[in-house]
C-alpha cells in the first residue's frame, strides 16, 4: 500500500519527539499498521535550525498553510498549541479531507466540539490521545477499554508542575514561592506559571476526560477552578500528621442530579495509591461500575512520553482511514446523536469532606463557638487537632476534618467563623476525598 505522509504544524518539543519516534521505530509501526508513515514537512517560525539525523529528510516551511494545504499530506499533526491560528489551521485542514491529531487541550477543551462536528462533515478523524496526561494512554482506556462500563467517577493528578511543587513543599518543608522558583528553574513551570498553579490546564484536561466518561459536550466554562497557591508548608504537614497527602485534582462525577466538574487542591488518605504519585508524574483513577477502580500511571508530559501518545493517534487514523465515520471509535466515545447535554452541578452543590486550618485565640469557649456554628449548618467534625501557642502569642493554630457536606453550608459556616472575635484572619479551607 502507498506510505501515509504527515506534516507538522509546530516541530517543538512534542512535533520532534512525535516525528523521532516516527522514523526510530518506522519498522515497528509497519508491522502494526501495513504501511509505511512518512514525515514529509514542518511549519516552524524559523528554517534556520539543526534538526537530528533522523530528522534530516524533513522539509521546514514557514508557511503554514503549506502544510495544511499540500495534496501529499494525508494527516496534519497540530503541535503549536494556543488557540489561533492551531484553530483556524486545523479547520482548513479538515476541510481539505485531512486527518487531524493534536496535542492541544486547551484547543479541544474550548473548541472540541466545533472540531468535531466538522470532522464528520468532512468523513476525516480529529484524533487527541496526548492532550491529556501525556504519555499515558488515557483518554484509549476510557473510550475504548471501559466502554462496556458505566463510569462513575474519575479524579486525576494531571499537572505535573502543581503535582512536582506539592510534593516539594511535603518532602522538604518548603514554601510554596520558593519552590515555585525552583520549577521555573528546573523548566517544570513556565515563566508565567499561572495556567498550572491556578488549575487552568488541569481544567482543560479534566473537560476532555469528563466528556468521554459520561457522554456529555465539552464543557470547560462549567468546570470549577482552584489552584493551589494558597496551600502553606503548614498545611502540607497538617496532613501528613492526619494520614493524608494534598494533591491538586482534577474530579469528576456523576451524581445522578447532574455531573461534578471541579479541580482544586484535595486532601487525599496517604493509603491510596494515587496520593503516592509525586514529582511531575501524572495519574488517573477511574472508578467503573463494572471494573471498579482502575489506575492509569506514567509520565504526562515530555517529548517522547507525549510523542509516543501522538504516534499512537496517526496510527489509529491510518488503521481506520477507510472505515466509514459511522464505524469508527467516535471522538468522545458516545455517538454524536447521543451526547446528553446533562446539567452540570454548581460549587455551591458539591458535597465533600473539609479540612479547616484556623487561628483562634487561647482561652475557654472559643471551640464552642466554633462548634456551635459547625453544628448550626448540620456540620459533624471528624476530628481536631489544637497545636501548642508559640512563645509570646496569645492565639493557637486549630485544625478540624469534617464529614460530608454541601458546600453551601460550609461558606456559611466559615464565614460566621471568620466573623468571630476569636479568629484571627481567614479560615483556611481544602476539600476532601477518599476515594474509596
Amino acid at each position: 500500500m502507498n506510505p501515509v505522509n504527515v506534516g507538522f504544524l509546530g516541530f517543538g518539543t512534542v512535533g520532534q519527539g512525535a516525528a523521532t519516534v516516527l522514523v526510530r521505530n518506522a519498522t515497528e509501526i509497519n508491522r502494526r499498521t501495513g504501511r509505511d508513515i512518512l514525515v514529509k514537512s514542518a511549519a516552524v517560525r524559523n528554517t534556520n535550525r539543526t534538526l537530528t539525523p533522523e530528522l534530516s529528510e524533513v522539509t521546514l516551511t514557514t508557511d503554514a498553510e503549506q502544510i495544511v494545504n499540500d495534496p501529499d499530506i494525508h494527516v496534519v499533526v497540530e503541535a503549536m498549541g494556543g488557540d489561533e491560528p492551531a484553530r483556524s489551521l486545523l479547520l482548513q485542514a479538515i476541510a481539505n479531507g485531512k486527518h487531524v491529531v493534536t496535542a492541544n487541550k486547551a484547543l479541544i477543551a474550548v473548541y472540541g466540539n466545533e472540531l468535531f462536528e466538522a470532522a464528520r462533515e468532512h468523513s476525516v478523524s480529529v484524533a487527541f490521545e496526548a492532550a491529556v496526561a501525556g504519555g499515558i494512554p488515557v483518554i484509549k482506556s476510557i473510550r475504548e477499554g471501559l466502554a462496556g462500563n458505566r463510569i462513575q467517577w474519575l479524579a486525576g493528578i494531571i499537572n505535573g508542575t502543581s503535582n512536582y511543587i506539592l510534593t516539594e513543599m511535603r518532602d522538604k518543608q518548603r514554601d510554596f514561592e520558593d519552590v515555585l522558583a525552583e520549577a521555573q528553574a528546573l523548566g517544570y513551570a513556565e515563566a508565567d506559571p499561572t495556567f498550572d498553579v491556578e488549575g487552568i490546564d488541569a481544567a482543560h484536561k479534566l473537560t476532555i476526560l469528563a466528556s468521554i466518561a459520561f457522554g456529555v459536550p465539552l464543557k470547560f466554562d462549567a468546570v470549577y477552578t482552584e489552584g493551589i497557591s494558597h496551600i502553606t508548608q503548614a498545611d502540607t504537614a497538617y496532613a501528613q500528621e492526619l494520614g493524608y497527602r494534598i494533591k491538586h485534582l482534577g474530579y469528576a462525577r456523576d451524581t445522578g442530579n447532574g455531573i461534578e466538574l471541579r479541580v482544586h487542591p484535595t486532601l487525599i488518605p496517604e493509603r491510596r495509591l494515587i496520593a503516592n504519585v509525586d514529582g511531575v508524574m501524572n495519574a488517573v483513577l477511574v472508578q467503573a461500575d463494572a471494573v471498579g477502580p482502575t489506575l492509569y500511571y506514567g509520565a504526562g508530559a515530555g517529548a517522547e512520553p507525549t510523542g509516543s501518545s501522538v504516534v499512537a493517534d496517526i496510527m489509529d487514523v491510518v488503521r481506520l482511514a477507510t472505515a466509514s465515520v459511522d464505524n469508527r471509535v467516535p471522538s468522545l466515545a458516545f455517538q454524536h446523536d447521543a451526547l446528553n447535554d446533562t446539567r452540570t452541578v454548581s460549587h455551591e452543590e458539591f458535597e465533600t469532606s473539609f479540612y479547616l486550618r484556623l487561628l483562634v485565640e487561647d482561652k475557654p469557649g472559643v471551640m464552642a463557638d466554633v462548634s456551635r456554628i459547625l453544628g448550626d449548618e448540620q456540620i459533624s467534625i471528624e476530628a481536631i487537632i489544637q497545636k501548642e501557642p508559640t512563645e509570646g502569642s496569645t492565639r493557637v493554630p486549630v485544625i478540624l476534618l469534617t464529614r460530608k457536606i454541601v458546600e453551601g453550608a460550609m461558606q456559611r459556616a466559615i464565614a460566621g467563623i471568620e466573623a468571630l472575635d476569636s479568629v484571627e484572619g481567614g479560615v483556611t479551607r481544602i476539600r476532601m476525598e477518599s476515594l474509596g
